[in-house]
């Protein structure tokens, strides 16, 4: 895990994921990247210039923010884009190669009912990066207990888990796997990937509703320091990655939540 990214929005909060990032990167002699993404358009007068005092403005504040910080060490770069945040995303991981994106589930907290907001959304709707979810005041520890929690054991790549075996790895973390079956299942979804399962200590298999209410129940049980996930067409997620918003009735957690992306499944 050699690149961290960390997205900075508006919330006056920034600064404290931007410490649990550099406090995870510590642990992996990761290097950090805070992004900060601006539009300036055509119309806006002289473009060169304009971009050139936006971009100018934004690394002030963004080195205001890295200032807040325990640096430990660990390498801090700046990253600006003028234009979309997505569009961002990509071009700096097409450069540099990003193992891991740290964002807070919303880039302010004016609408509390919402789990993710619309940036944060987008981001893990948007990418294939892994995204680590951490939420408002978390302290960084180390990850003794991961629940991966799915509907759906298939795993067509194994360098998907790539951030998790790293995880394991580092941190001897105990990965307990839960399939939870819900209505409607196919036979084909409790064949489990070998990977998945040649990292992990512990299976179980539930049935409920949603995949959700399964995971709910779990992370109440088992009381794990990390959930993971996966981005898929038929997952946890399953209607919600149709939209960049998703409310705290569909899903909320108060742990991180770590995000892998199925591309086709």
């Amino acid at each position: 895990m050699k690149n961290i990214l960390v997205p900075i929005g508006t919330s006056p909060n920034a600064h404290e994921t931007l410490q649990y990032a550099v406090d995870l990167a510590s642990k992996f002699s990761s290097q950090v990247f805070v992004m900060e993404v601006f539009n300036v358009t055509k119309g806006a007068g002289n473009l060169k210039d304009i971009s050139a005092k936006v971009a100018q403005s934004g690394k002030e504040r963004l080195k205001e923010i890295i200032n807040k910080v325990d640096g430990k060490k660990v390498e801090i770069k700046i990253a600006t884009y003028n234009g979309d945040l997505i569009d961002g995303l990509k071009e700096i991981n097409d450069k540099l190669g990003i193992d891991l994106i740290v964002i807070a589930p919303r880039s302010n907290d004016i609408k509390e009912e919402l789990y993710l907001g619309h940036t944060s959304g987008r981001i893990i709707k948007r990418t294939e990066i892994p995204t680590l979810i951490v939420p408002k005041g978390t302290k960084f520890t180390p990850f003794k207990i991961v629940l991966v929690g799915f509907k759906s054991g298939v795993l067509k790549r194994k360098r998907i888990l790539n951030p998790l075996i790293e995880i394991k790895k580092k941190f001897k973390s105990k990965i307990h796997l839960l399939l939870v079956k819900t209505p409607g299942y196919i036979d084909r979804d409790l064949q489990i990937n070998t990977a998945l399962m040649d990292i992990s200590s512990h299976l179980t298999l539930a049935e409920h509703a949603t995949t959700y209410l399964g995971i709910l129940e779990h992370i109440q049980a088992e009381h794990p320091d990390l959930l993971c996930v996966f981005r898929r067409k038929r997952g946890v997620f399953t209607n919600l990655w149709e939209k960049n918003t998703i409310h705290k009735a569909e899903f909320s957690a108060k742990i991180p939540v770590l995000v892998l992306s199925v591309k086709k499944d």
